[in-house]
């Protein structure tokens, strides 16, 4: 295959030094299939790249292999990276997919939509530098449980004004031909979501073959269940990429300020007008956001994701966590010696 077919370009070539360029199309724990200009064989890690190496092997990564073994030696450095934050206590950075051009945030049109949700994946879909494209799936169900289409499509389009939004209904073929149109040849599109949106049917219908197992949704509560365990790259009949990602249960942001508050433009315009700098949209008089009237789910998502963020950057940054402890032991020292009598 012809690297360029597969996502190669300017970027990476600059990056180009001894080694066998290859591109990583799933991860199985600690091996990985990757494709080369060879075809495509599955591969290791060197001891130096285990031991040294900030940046792990994910899919979509471009790598160089050793010329006299089946191992990864370099991972190049990314153009972009699908990340949030691992989903435990620890905080560290899990990164889902790599160099990825467009992002389809999948949503079915049933009991699964979740304008809170999509919020979320939207500040994700900033942070990872990718185009970010709303695909809202299962078009043919949204009339049997009076869902009205034209309102969701608005309430959707209203979360980001830059962000195309599509209706489609994978399971009929129903508009699934305009998503190629979102990319150029050799680019590579993810499909993020929680489980049972349609991510597999969408991918199965764009290849014309099972190539993803699927399964019904539950019939009591519309919830999806896993039927993608692992993240992996399709070769797609337009000369595109497509990475069919596991449904994700939960969202932890690891992102800065400034990609939060790129995805809630609208609170950030009227927040311009607000009477303090530092004003936090709460009880404060002369707050722009509150006097617009805004919905007050929306602002209290952004109010819960602006601590999630800062909570992350805090304990993430040094400097930061230092300046932070220092401002609340001034405050408590404040409080204790407000109540004690002044010399006379």
């Amino acid at each position: 295959m012809q690297l360029e077919e597969i996502g190669w370009s300017e970027f990476f070539v600059e990056q180009h030094s001894a080694g066998i360029p290859a591109r990583v199309a799933s991860v199985f724990y600690e091996r990985f299939l990757v494709w080369t200009e060879g075809g495509e064989m599955e591969v290791g890690v060197s001891g130096t790249l285990r031991r040294t190496s900030p940046i792990w092997p994910t899919v979509g990564d471009w790598v160089l292999l050793r010329d006299d073994a089946d191992v990864i030696v370099k991972v190049l450095n990314r153009k972009t990276k699908l990340c949030r934050k691992q989903p435990d206590r620890e905080i560290r950075e899990q990164v889902l997919a790599a160099n990825v051009d467009v992002l389809f945030i999948v949503s079915g049109l049933d009991r699964d939509y979740n304008e809170r949700r999509l919020e979320r994946f939207l500040v994700v879909a900033k942070q990872s530098g990718a185009r970010p494209v709303v695909l809202l799936n299962k078009s043919d169900l949204a009339e049997g449980i009076g869902m009205d289409i034209t309102e969701v499509m608005k309430k959707t389009q209203q979360m980001n004004l830059d962000v195309p939004v599509v209706t489609l209904s994978a399971l009929c073929d129903d508009a699934l031909d305009v998503i190629p149109a979102f990319l150029n040849n050799g680019e590579t599109a993810a499909l993020l979501g929680s489980s049972g949106v349609g991510k597999s049917t969408i991918l199965n219908r764009l290849i014309g073959a099972q190539r993803q197992l699927t399964q019904e949704t539950r019939a009591n509560d519309n919830r999806g269940r896993h039927t993608t365990t692992s993240r992996e790259m399709f070769q797609m009949p337009g000369g595109w990429l497509l990475i069919d990602l596991p449904g994700l249960r939960e969202v932890q942001l690891w992102a800065s300020q400034e990609h939060l508050e790129a995805s809630f433009d609208d609170i950030q315009e009227l927040a311009l007008g607000c009477r303090f700098r530092d004003c936090r949209h709460a009880n404060e008089p002369g707050c722009a956001v509150l006097e617009a009237g805004l919905d007050a789910a929306r602002l209290e998502n952004y109010q819960k994701m602006q601590r999630e963020v800062a909570y992350v950057e805090r304990k993430t940054d040094p400097r930061l966590a230092k300046e932070t402890k220092a401002k609340w032991k001034a405050i408590e020292k404040s409080m204790r010696h407000s109540g004690k009598p002044k010399k006379v």
